[in-house]
């Protein structure tokens, strides 16, 4: 096998439809296609590995040429990859595959529609499938389960909504994992030798963007808000993308009651018949929903006498220390998710039980001298920030990093009046420092980098692991001066961290860490007095 440039575009070049529409199993003619994939991050390598398993001609493009995706070349060379092209001049058209045009293109999510080899292949009408998209076509196998997939999408909460539902699943007795856009690549799922009864499948809009045959179980849309604008080419763009979750559902939709354009969705997908639309909602439930009744999460949904009575599934209280509004909507719609499976209420209560958040999601830091300290370093947007604050009535917020151009007057002005003070970190913090002075002129706002009021004190360089140690150590020192009892300093930055830290875990570590020394110093000082 073999590769190069296409140099002269033609319109018959890519393969008979019928073909690639035949490819619906494990077991379909795979064997002689030919595909290019793109990218060699997790999901890029587990997709070639993945179709040189079922014979087909592969040929990998990353635009990136480093020591990690060498070793990775020479990993799918070894298996039978006809070439591995590193470096940003092969990702600008699509390679041939052994001498001719590709019959499919099989992306990484990250890579977007704009990204030349992947516009070069639309322009060519050559098919582009994502990860996902090849794992539902492969996830049937003879002389093995094919379980079914539950699947996850909204601009919050996908995380925590899916290891609730993979905690419910397993607390039923029932093989499941999370996989998708968290933890193992879904094709490495999908190979498992053993097989599952369900999936909890977490989607971003990337992912759906590259999928059409998806025919899940269940299926919900937590919530959409603005973000990831500029890969989708706009707003409109990024809803359809999420909307495509409700497409081909079997046995439930699954819709946000607080946010009719979840609902509009549901009405807008072409589903199969016999599926309902099943909301949830952190009030009381109307019949078909799922929602809460004094401090208990009940389902009027998936109960034959659901017209005048609830089963209850657990209460609030169960779901933690500190439940934020956000964590109860995220339980009832993965409670929604398995009651459509089949789970017994006990299940729900006992995975809810089971369940453990992961780090960086409404964590408790520290709570000492009447001060709690919440680490919410996932909350990278407005959206998701809004609902950290939501659960809190006196905020000493933590914010700022890479805004990614969104805007923060509707944060500001919504939780104005939750706010004692804000301490600011990241680079880009004009248009947060701006929503402030409009929304919340009384709000004192003390910033870590001398550089947010032009002096430039710290070095450049986000890279420096050092360098978001001493911003995150700055900043909470400045909300220690300012936090009394009764207060909360909350993490919850409304902005992407790869600014100052190399992602939103190291930018919650750091905090957890400065928090842990503040802590230990005020200790100290209280002994020695």
């Amino acid at each position: 096998m073999g590769c190069g440039l296409i140099s002269t575009p033609s319109p018959d070049e890519s393969a008979p439809a019928a073909r690639l529409s035949s490819l619906t199993t494990w077991d379909s003619p795979w064997r002689g296609l030919r595909a290019v994939v793109a990218g060699i991050g997790a999901s890029g390598f587990s997709a070639a590995d993945t179709l040189l398993e079922l014979g087909v001609d592969v040929v990998v493009v990353d635009g990136l040429d480093s020591p990690e995706n060498r070793a990775k070349a020479d990993t799918l060379r070894i298996v039978g990859a006809g070439a591995v092209l590193l470096g940003s001049g092969h990702a600008l058209t699509v390679p041939l595959v052994d001498g001719e045009a590709p019959d499919v293109v099989v992306t990484s999510p990250g890579w977007s529609p704009a990204q030349p080899l992947l516009a070069d292949a639309a322009r060519r009408g050559i098919p582009i499938w994502g990860d996902v998209e090849l794992a539902w076509r492969v996830r049937i196998r003879q002389g093995r389960p094919t379980a079914e997939w539950l699947t996850i999408t909204g601009t919050n909460g996908k995380t925590t909504t899916v290891g609730l539902t993979e905690s419910m699943l397993l607390a039923a007795g029932k093989r499941a994992v999370a996989a998708g856009n968290v933890g193992t690549p879904i094709l490495d799922v999908v190979r498992d030798p053993q097989g599952f009864d369900f999936l909890a499948v977490e989607l971003s809009s990337f992912q759906l963007h590259w999928s059409d045959s998806l025919a899940p179980l269940a299926s919900v849309c937590l919530n959409i808000a603005e973000d990831h604008v500029d890969w989708h080419g706009g707003y409109d763009a990024y809803a359809a993308a999420k909307a495509k979750v409700y497409e081909r559902t079997k046995v439930a939709c699954i819709y946000n009651v607080d946010q009719r354009e979840t609902e509009v969705m549901v009405e807008n997908a072409e589903v199969q018949e016999g599926c309902r639309a099943v909301g949830f909602t952190t009030g009381t439930p109307a019949v078909s929903m799922m929602g809460v009744v004094e401090d208990l999460l009940v389902d009027r949904a998936f109960i034959e006498q659901r017209k005048d009575s609830a089963a209850e599934l657990a209460s609030v209280r169960e779901l933690g220390e500190v439940v934020p509004r956000h964590l109860v909507a995220n339980a009832l719609a993965a409670a929604a998710l398995v009651r459509a499976a089949g789970v017994a209420p006990a299940a729900v209560r006992e995975g809810i039980r089971a369940y453990r958040p992961g780090e960086h999601r409404i964590q408790i830091a520290g709570n000492e001298a009447g001060v709690l300290w919440i680490n919410d370093s996932k909350a990278t947007n407005p959206h998701a920030a809004a609902a950290s604050l939501a659960a809190f009535t006196s905020v000493i917020w933590v914010a700022g990093g890479l805004s990614k151009g969104v805007r923060y007057d509707d944060l500001v002005l919504t939780h104005a009046r939750r706010l004692k003070a804000v301490v600011l970190i990241g680079e880009d913090v004009a248009a947060l420092r701006e929503a402030l002075d409009r929304h919340a002129p009384d709000v004192p706002v003390v910033p870590t980098l001398d550089r947010q009021t032009g002096t430039g004190q710290f070095p450049d360089g986000a890279a420096d692991p050092a360098y978001g140690r001493a911003v995150m150590d700055r900043a909470v020192a400045e909300a220690a001066r300012l936090a009394g009892n009764g207060d909360t300093v909350l993490l919850a930055p409304a902005a992407a961290s790869m600014d100052q830290f190399s992602s939103y875990a190291h930018r919650g570590t750091a905090f957890l860490e400065a928090v842990r020394a503040v802590l230990e110093g005020q200790a100290r000082t209280s002994e020695e007095l």
